[in-house]
């Protein structure tokens, strides 16, 4: 029997509650949107036919309030709810805290929930299937002792994994047996706070291991298919970043033996709805693969497998939810071409993927029209303020191609033509990671992009950057009034601009002497000279102001940039990269040495302590300040030894370059004795 579904609420944020809103809408269905004041304008609540109001910005107090999002949805009339993923999606008590209410979960049974979100007995489940596993110790309750004990017989290295969670969160490589006991420690502790169970179990660490999840589908009715696998062994600290499908690794008959196991694993505990089952695979044995945990949810990466396959996962999600029976089989399912996806993240690689924050000035995304093989599923748009409540993923860009090297090409010219200014993010990172050998030949592995990352720097401003970050923001005034231009009228010979700006660490001068200009362009003679004085470009060059970019040519070559000022600083975007560049003054080294000793965030986030003393002397290195953003703490040190002012209290919410104390340096005596 059927179950009628008009309403449907979606009980999360961002790009995924935007996704499902676009599904629902297709089907002819009514959307309910909840949000918190923080979100308050956001994109998924402008995109929904109704929203409601389920708290303040902390998730804990809106997002995760299982009853505030239960009456929302007997409030606004809903036949069901869409849980997306993260938040309240594999919460048991909250799939049964609907089904009480008389609301339809989008979602699996509580009990498939329940056994598959504790990894020894979602291990003990699928076993029972005879789905391969992972060599290792797992029952509930096991001691340190006893972990200790079977650790030689499992064999080293060895992965310490929690029973709860996910995300990496308490998961350890140890390789040296008189490691362990001190890793068990940690691991449990870590675990608690995370997840509030410390209960751990043992693992063999697949040598080079991938990471390969397969797509399932299972209906009320007993049919269970797998949509092919994607490859998501780009992770950096066990969080995805790049994904796609298929996998490069897996030949026809894993393939077909991977998915069947998935299947298994799925009926192993009367799966229904849109699941992933997530498996290890080592890059030297391809053959064989080991189960890891089953997400019963819709994950992350979906979009890659719906361009592959032609199928919206979300439709099927609901119809399932109706109580349809699945209207594809198994030899229904095709993979075509090659998709992949990477994921913008509001964090600073070249800063150890600190979080980044601030307001979305300027937001262009690549072309999507049906014939360009790219997607943008997203959460954002100008305008919207990035804080830290939530987690840091913006969007995702997915690129469909007839084969691999295709799709790789795609993502990355589509990244290129990604402008996003005002918030710092990852998007350099990502295509200079496409760029390495090794991805492009699909030689992966899951520790592959930490390797990468040691290795990242961000790339030096090109000269047509500079050139656009130095007159692309100047004003040449009106034909009527001569005087309205930035670069003026002046008696005898042509003085040049000269701009000085800071970019990474790297101070660059951009002198310009206008050859000729009027409204609408500008011809110069420029050099770019370095902090060291050393030349860096010279030669001819063309400023032509666009609605809302500038052309740059240099010695000819021609490029488009988008130019936006936010206080001092310039935000430089162009296809060669997003660069920061601020107005540094002409008597800088002053201004340095006033500004020596403040301390600022590097993030917005929320001060969690205040170590250092406000008007107590320091000595360099002394911690002052420690900020809290998106479960990451960063501790703030003194810079020079002196006497510390801090501006800033316990729970305060700063952003980020914002000041939080400055030290006044000790006054030396530099007389003569």
């Amino acid at each position: 029997m059927t179950k009628p579904i008009h309403s449907v609420l979606i009980a999360n944020r961002g790009e995924i509650a935007c996704r499902v809103i676009h599904t629902v809408a297709a089907m002819g269905l009514r959307s309910i949107a909840v949000y918190s004041d923080a979100d308050e304008h956001a994109p998924h609540v402008v995109a929904a036919d109704v929203a409601v109001r389920i708290g303040p910005a902390p998730a804990a107090q809106s997002y995760l309030d299982i009853d505030k999002v239960v009456a929302a949805a007997v409030a606004s009339g809903a036949d069901a709810v869409h849980p997306g993923y993260g938040f309240l999606s594999e919460n048991q008590d909250f799939a049964a805290a609907l089904a009480d209410a008389g609301i339809v979960f989008i979602g699996p049974p509580a009990s498939a929930i329940a056994t598959m979100g504790d990894k020894i007995t979602a291990r003990a489940a699928v076993s029972q299937r005879g789905v391969p596993v992972v060599p290792g110790l797992s029952r509930p309750g096991l001691t340190d002792d006893e972990l200790i004990a079977a650790a030689p017989g499992i064999g080293f290295p060895v992965l310490i994994k929690p029973s709860a969670g996910g995300g990496g969160k308490g998961m350890h490589r140890v390789g040296d047996p008189a490691d362990l006991p001190d890793a068990l420690v940690t691991a449990r502790r870590e675990a608690a706070g995370a997840f509030g169970d410390d209960a751990l179990f043992l693992e063999h660490f697949v040598d080079t291991p991938r990471h390969i999840e397969v797509q399932v589908l299972a209906d009320e009715h007993g049919s269970v298919i797998h949509l092919g696998e994607r490859e998501c062994s780009l992770q950096r600290r066990h969080q995805k970043v790049i994904e796609e499908a298929p996998s490069a690794l897996l030949d026809a008959a894993t393939r077909e033996r991977i998915g069947t196991a998935a299947c298994d694993a799925a009926r192993s505990v009367g799966y229904t709805g849109a699941g992933t089952v997530e498996f290890i695979v080592s890059a030297h044995r391809p053959d064989e693969f080991f189960f890891m945990e089953m997400n019963t949810r819709l994950q992350v990466e979906h979009p890659v497998t719906e361009m592959v396959t032609g199928i919206d996962l979300v439709e099927q999600q609901i119809r399932v939810a109706r109580g349809e029976r699945l209207g594809i089989t198994q030899d229904d399912i095709v993979l075509n071409g090659h998709a992949v996806e990477a994921r913008v993240y509001a964090e600073d690689p070249a800063a150890g993927f600190l979080p980044t924050g601030g307001t979305v000035n300027t937001l262009v995304w690549p072309a999507t029209a049906d014939t360009s093989g790219v997607r943008v599923d997203s959460g954002i748009d100008a305008g919207s303020v990035i804080g830290t409540d939530y987690d840091p993923m913006l969007a995702k860009i997915i690129c469909h191609g007839a084969d691999r090297t295709v799709a790789l090409d795609r993502l990355d010219e589509a990244l290129a033509k990604t402008v996003l200014a005002g918030v710092g993010t990852n998007v350099d990172f990502c295509r200079y990671v496409l760029r390495q050998p090794q991805v492009r030949s699909g030689d992966l592995d899951t520790e592959l992009l930490d390797r990468l990352a040691a290795d990242y720097a961000p790339l030096s401003p090109t000269p047509a950057a500079l050139i656009a970050g130095a007159l692309g923001a100047l004003p040449l005034g009106t034909s009527d009034d001569v005087w309205s231009s930035a670069i003026g009228f002046r008696i005898g010979a042509p003085s040049p601009v000269v701009t000085r700006l800071d970019c990474d660490g790297h101070r660059y001068t951009v002198s310009a002497r206008v050859t000729d200009s009027d409204t609408r362009t500008l011809h110069a003679d420029a050099t770019i000279v370095n902090g060291e004085g050393e030349s860096v470009w010279a030669g001819a060059a063309y400023v032509k102001p666009r609605t809302g970019a500038v052309t740059v040519r240099c010695d000819g070559v021609g490029s488009r940039w988008v130019v936006k000022s936010v206080g001092l600083q310039r935000w430089v975007c162009g296809e060669d990269g997003t660069w920061i560049m601020r107005l540094a003054h002409a008597l800088a080294s002053s201004d340095e040495e006033q500004t020596a000793g403040d301390v600022r965030s590097p993030m917005p986030g929320t001060v969690v302590a205040v170590p250092g003393v406000d008007g107590q002397a320091v000595s360099a290195g002394e911690p002052l300040v420690v900020v809290e953003a998106m479960k990451m703490e960063h501790t703030l040190r003194a810079p020079v030894a002196g006497v510390a002012t801090i501006s800033v209290g316990a729970g305060e919410k700063v952003t980020a370059q914002q000041v939080l104390a400055h030290v006044t340096p000790d006054e030396t005596d530099e007389t003569d004795g």
